[in-house]
């Protein structure tokens, strides 16, 4: 069975979180997921001289990104002064961990709280780590919720509630950091899951709960930050943003972020990609797949990935397979075969596995990567669509033969 950890109980919680500052009511403005002008803008209102904006903002960027602190008490090289003008004005609080849940698999599941903003109510997300042989990958939300009611999809049935803010999508990235001893130059940290030892957050996948693209801006400065070679440096390429297909938005990706794109595709026809993704209705096939073609960058060596969930007698068939060739005709593309990952309330099922692996087999022998990825974190609702705020959670009692039928059936696998 998995193990949970529910951080919310004081008497649960097995040990204090590490350099995590206490959340501050989001009474103040967040340094973190701001660009470097930004950032000087922020010293320059408590004070900071024109002279020494560059140096102080090298300073910051590097405790905050290579170092990972969460305190501006830790800054060892920053003045005093400037440290409580600092924390007296801005926050670089990250977000609370109120529960976190480890799967047999190794896969592990944060629920965050963010605090309230305005006038709106504190809100929760859930992100997920999944550790692989030689990397490992980050699964990043950047809404809280989703418009798009994909109808496999446990995240569409969440209405959604606000975006998240740069420093919201950035703070998912250090504490997972943090929470693994994932931060260079330092210590492994009290309370950390496992120690530090090489790069452990590899591979970051926009891949979370809601939809990217309809947070454009927020998740291009947080990706920006990310990506910086100064701070927590990760490569464009080990960068994947998954869209469903809002159109007008991916030549922008391209140009604007430079990272990897995936097509959350399920469906090889209009009417039935009308049903399980509805946004199809507004930016059919064609409209998405032209571009794809023209997405900037695109080439054999930076394929386009396109998600296919298999679910049983719905989009299956070798019809379904030869045409899902067909369609990619020409766009530089890897295909990713997902086995449906069940949720409660839902009606689909997933595809019987030899028929998986037929489907996998005519796709790759027509000159397309097509690997079936492996389930990761079925037990505690991590996998591929399961992920939703655990404040919507299910009784307890069907969530313990949801997730013993789960392991009888990774383990026949």
């Amino acid at each position: 069975m998995p193990v949970s950890l529910d951080l919310a109980s004081p008497a649960n919680r097995p040990r204090p979180l590490a350099k995590v500052s206490p959340v501050d009511g989001g009474e103040k403005p967040s340094l973190i997921g701001l660009d470097r002008d930004a950032l000087a803008e922020a010293l320059r209102s408590v004070g900071v001289p024109e002279r020494q904006l560059r140096m102080r903002v090298a300073q910051l960027w590097h405790w905050l990104y290579v170092r990972g602190v969460a305190d501006f008490g830790q800054m060892a090289n920053v003045a005093g002064d400037l440290r409580n003008a600092l924390a007296d004005t801005y926050s670089i609080a990250r977000p609370e961990v109120v529960e976190e849940q480890v799967s047999v698999d190794g896969t592990r599941k944060w629920l965050f709280r963010f605090p309230a903003k305005g006038a709106g109510r504190p809100v929760e997300i859930e992100t997920v780590y999944i550790p692989e042989e030689g990397r490992g990958t980050l699964c990043v939300s950047s809404q809280v919720g989703c418009t798009l009611t994909c109808t496999f999809c446990h995240t569409g049935t969440q209405r959604l509630v606000r975006n998240l803010t740069p420093d919201e999508i950035v703070g998912q990235i250090l504490v997972a950091r943090e929470r693994l001893g994932d931060f260079p130059d330092a210590a492994t940290p009290a309370g950390a899951i496992v120690p530090s030892d090489g790069r452990l957050v590899s591979n970051v996948v926009m891949m979370g709960m809601g939809e990217p693209l309809y947070n454009f801006d927020n998740v291009r400065e947080a990706l920006a930050v990310a990506t910086d070679g100064e701070g927590l440096s990760l490569s464009r390429r080990r960068v994947t943003l998954s869209t469903s297909g809002v159109v007008p938005m991916i030549p922008r990706t391209g140009e604007e972020m430079g990272v990897m794109l995936a097509i959350s595709l399920h469906a090889v026809r209009d009417e039935l990609r009308d049903e399980l993704v509805p946004i199809n209705k507004k930016y059919p096939l064609k409209d998405l797949l032209d571009a794809c073609r023209a997405y900037p960058g695109v080439s054999n060596a930076r394929r386009i990935t396109f998600e296919y969930v298999m679910l049983k007698d719905v989009n299956d068939s070798m019809a379904d397979a030869k045409e899902l060739v067909r369609i990619l005709k020409g766009i530089p593309a890897k295909i990713n075969l997902i086995p449906f990952n069940p949720w409660p309330g839902t009606f689909y099922e997933c595809s019987d596995w030899d028929q998986i692996e037929r489907f996998a087999d005519y796709v790759n022998q027509a000159g397309y990567a097509s690997p079936i990825r492996t389930p990761r974190g079925r037990d505690i609702f991590a996998a591929c669509g399961q992920l939703k705020s655990e404040s919507e959670r299910m009784k307890k009692s069907d969530r313990v033969k949801l997730e013993t039928a789960r392991i009888s059936e990774l383990a026949a696998h």
